[in-house]
């Protein structure tokens, strides 16, 4: 959950990138070899006509033109962009996050830290079962309403997650994985300040989501919906950004502090820590699309 502010920002960010890229194309010519040559006579190859010259294009970056899933190949035609916001927030976590998150760890046991992340995960049970039913995935979508209605109520408004012991499990779908699913490519890599990796499609699979979980127009609401009754009412804006804002950075600390000794093994042993998140991460979204 993001302050909408905040995803405003991001898109018209964005927009800007897109409308200043440029893409082109370059060939290649084969040179043709003399065959059968003999002594008596020689045949000489009929002259190539010379290619017309290229003309450079001034159409955008298509952000879903190439990067086929699973092809092997990192699309990243932004990444000296990428890299430096990259190191941002690379550096606000080392600085800021990191630090907090070992406070978090040492005030709170690894049960509790367990159980707020799986209330975030229950909390998160509407884009879920959406993007099963638009993917025509009505097992997924059968597990996830017995998963929800076991974990709210059993397990205590999610804490524990009864319907992982009796096998209620199934892979987590999004809307980025949804508009894969359909046949949207990914785009290129995308690094933004504050937020995960993306490519485009998961990006605007990022922003779908925020709109398909109804806890961001009926209970807290950044998204205004005529004559729809919220929790909190509409005109409380600030009531509503401070619960969605410390919400969102409760569960990233929370997330951190459980990943503290993952991350660090990982900058230890990585060379290139830009290259293989990317990398990882492009990987590990081809393998959901393909699931």
């Amino acid at each position: 959950m993001i302050s909408f502010r905040l995803l405003g920002f991001c898109l018209l960010g964005f927009a800007m990138m897109l409308a200043t890229g440029c893409a082109g194309k370059t060939g290649t010519v084969q040179s043709q070899g003399l065959s059968d040559a003999k002594p008596v006579a020689k045949q000489i190859p009929a002259p190539v006509p010379p290619s017309p010259p290229e003309t450079p294009s001034d159409e955008p970056i298509d952000p879903f033109a190439r990067a086929d899933e699973g092809a092997g190949e990192e699309y990243d035609p932004w990444e000296p962009m990428n890299a430096n916001i990259f190191e941002f927030n690379l550096k606000l976590d080392r600085f800021v996050l990191k630090p907090v998150a070992k406070g978090y760890d040492f005030v709170l046991p690894d049960l509790v830290q367990v159980g707020v992340s799986n209330i975030f995960s229950n909390l998160r049970f509407a884009p879920r079962f959406l993007n099963n039913v638009f993917q025509g995935k009505v097992k997924g979508a059968g597990i996830e309403v017995g998963r929800f209605l076991i974990n709210s109520t059993a397990g205590l408004a999610g804490f524990f997650d009864l319907a992982r012991k009796v096998d209620l499990v199934t892979p987590e779908e999004d809307f980025g994985q949804t508009l894969g699913f359909y046949g949207v490519k990914p785009g290129p890599y995308l690094v933004l300040p504050f937020l995960p990796p993306f490519t485009v499609r998961d990006f605007v699979g990022f922003v779908g989501d925020v709109f398909l979980n109804p806890i961001n127009w009926l209970v807290a609401p950044i998204i205004e919906v005529n004559n729809v009754p919220s929790v909190i009412a509409r005109h409380n804006r600030l009531t509503s950004s401070l619960i969605q804002t410390g919400s969102r950075v409760g569960e990233v600390i929370n997330e951190r502090s459980r990943n503290l000794e993952k991350f660090q093994g990982v900058e230890e042993a990585t060379l290139d820590l830009y290259t293989a998140v990317r990398n990882a991460y492009l990987q590990k979204r081809a393998q959901a699309i393909r699931e």
